[in-house]
């Protein structure tokens, strides 16, 4: 059939031997009028950066006054990565053969002839910093409202006595949405993150969950479980806590959540007391079908602030995650790209999570068929 083939008994479609539908319709792969992280704050200097989002190459830099911007990353003369080029002034120069953009994406030097087309370009995408992240806009520029982007009181960031800080940056073999179900989906804590952050409570014990236009919230209250592995090591203490523990999906890839563990009810002085407080936060962003860039950062509160610490602690969950997903996106890649999930109950909040998003993508879908 050539570089197209259709499959009859589940009519999706494979290109150039790589699935595209799972976990979502045919023809599907991520919304685009939308905010998504491309970085850190902290990563963007005046040396350009290479991204790829949602398919497409993207080179961020700091002008001189320290704004950052974000263009197409792919010179249109011979291709070379303008994010592994050189920045003068405000310019982006191409280290192939020196031909500049202005951050507005016009070309304003080519050095080996004395006209410059007003034709010669690339694409720029609206960029904004909002906290500890520098937001991209890859849809339709004339869309890209700020207000869209995650309430930073809302989620946590400015909570009293806790600071936000980047934590790690992976880019993971897999694509988005394994990533999203990942976090949509509390009760892998248990084994996964057994001998670490869960407990068998996070798995026995049903979590609420609300929905919002764009929000998908979980909570799970936990009374007179275990103290976790994490707990036990750091604190000492080995008795019985009462957990809290949330997350809400901000579409179509950010995700705040909490975790509060406290003295259990039966304890003789300190019940009801805080043992650890601690608020995450996970921004999964597509670079193509089956890749993925992961930003995961921390607000500890208090006294328990402490970078390094979380990074050793953190380290080895975050590395559990993607190990889970990268092996569940070569098992797709191994049954066919489309296999069978036999749905459980506690796959509600993924499976609200998958169908919003296809909403936002049908609707766009909708949109791009409406005659201007």
């Amino acid at each position: 059939m050539g570089k197209r083939e259709t499959l009859n008994k589940t009519n999706s479609v494979r290109f150039v031997g790589r699935w595209i539908m799972y976990p979502f319709r045919e023809g599907s792969f991520a919304p685009r009028n939308c905010w998504y992280v491309a970085a850190f704050s902290t990563e963007i200097t005046e040396k350009p950066l290479a991204r790829t989002i949602l398919g497409l190459p993207v080179a961020l830099y700091r002008k001189a006054d320290g704004e950052a911007v974000a263009v197409g990353g792919r010179c249109p003369h011979r291709n070379f990565p303008l994010g592994k080029s050189t920045v003068n002034g405000d310019d982006i120069v191409c280290g192939y053969h020196g031909i500049a953009f202005g951050p507005d994406g016009r070309c304003t030097h080519i050095p080996s002839q004395k006209v410059v087309p007003g034709t010669y370009k690339i694409p720029t995408y609206p960029l904004v910093e909002h906290g500890i992240w520098l937001w991209i806009w890859m849809g339709d520029p004339e869309k890209a409202d700020p207000s869209l982007l995650p309430d930073l009181e809302e989620i946590g960031f400015y909570t009293e006595g806790t600071k936000a800080e980047p934590i790690f940056f992976n880019e993971v073999k897999c694509r988005y949405q394994l990533l999203n179900d990942n976090l949509l989906d509390l009760t892998h804590l248990a084994f996964l993150h057994g001998t670490s952050i869960g407990v068998l409570e996070n798995a026995t014990v049903p979590e609420v969950v609300t929905q919002d236009a764009n929000v998908l919230r979980s909570r799970r209250h936990i009374v007179g479980a275990p103290a976790t592995p994490h707990i036990q090591k750091r604190f000492g203490y080995t008795g019985a806590v009462d957990q809290v523990v949330g997350m809400d999906f901000y579409l179509p890839s950010f995700h705040a959540g909490f975790s509060n563990h406290i003295y259990a009810a039966d304890h003789p002085e300190l019940a009801g007391e805080p043992i650890q407080r601690g608020l995450v936060f996970h921004a999964i962003t597509p670079a193509t079908r089956t890749t993925s860039y992961y930003f995961f950062a921390i607000a500890t509160i208090g006294e328990q602030a402490n970078v390094e610490n979380a990074k050793k602690s953190l380290g080895p969950v975050i590395e559990e995650d993607i190990f889970a997903s990268e092996e569940i996106e070569k098992m797709i890649e191994l049954v066919g790209g489309n296999p069978t999930e036999l749905m459980i109950k506690t796959d509600r909040n993924a499976v609200l999570g998958r169908r919003m998003l296809q909403a936002m993508m049908d609707e766009e879908t909708e949109a791009a068929k409406v005659p201007a």
